[in-house]
């Protein structure tokens, strides 16, 4: 089992394979998939992260993301726990980070070496 398990919320099946791989292969990270608001949730309840991906838009039912990440800042228990939003949007990144999130990444953007040291510096190492 890896030592780095990441949450990613409501990617479409394309840049779900492409973001698990970019963590597989760059930082040996588990990575866990959730569709929905609700099984992010329920996953955060259940396991422990050391990263959550949220997508802006969730491709299972056009929720926002954002929706997520205000209730991960509203638990107690998910306060220092790093969250990124997945969006190409740079309006929609500072918006994120104003709620309390990382600066994350667009799926255009994976392979930037400013990505790579987001994340690593997400995941500590």
């Amino acid at each position: 089992m890896a030592d780095k398990v990441v949450l990613s919320v409501g990617q479409c099946r394309p840049d779900s394979a492409a973001i698990g791989h970019y963590l597989r292969s760059n930082f040996g990270a588990e990575v866990v998939t959730a569709d929905t608001a609700a099984a992010a949730l329920q996953l955060l309840a259940e396991r422990s992260f050391q990263l959550v991906l949220l997508n802006r838009i969730l491709d299972a039912d056009g929720s926002e993301g954002m929706q997520i990440l205000h209730e991960i800042r509203r638990q107690e228990r998910w306060q220092e726990l790093p969250v990124m939003l997945v969006s190409n949007y740079a309006e929609w990144q500072q918006k994120a980070v104003a709620a309390g999130a990382l600066p994350g990444f667009g799926k255009a953007e994976l392979n930037r070496p400013e990505t790579r040291q987001r994340v690593a510096e997400a995941l500590g190492v």
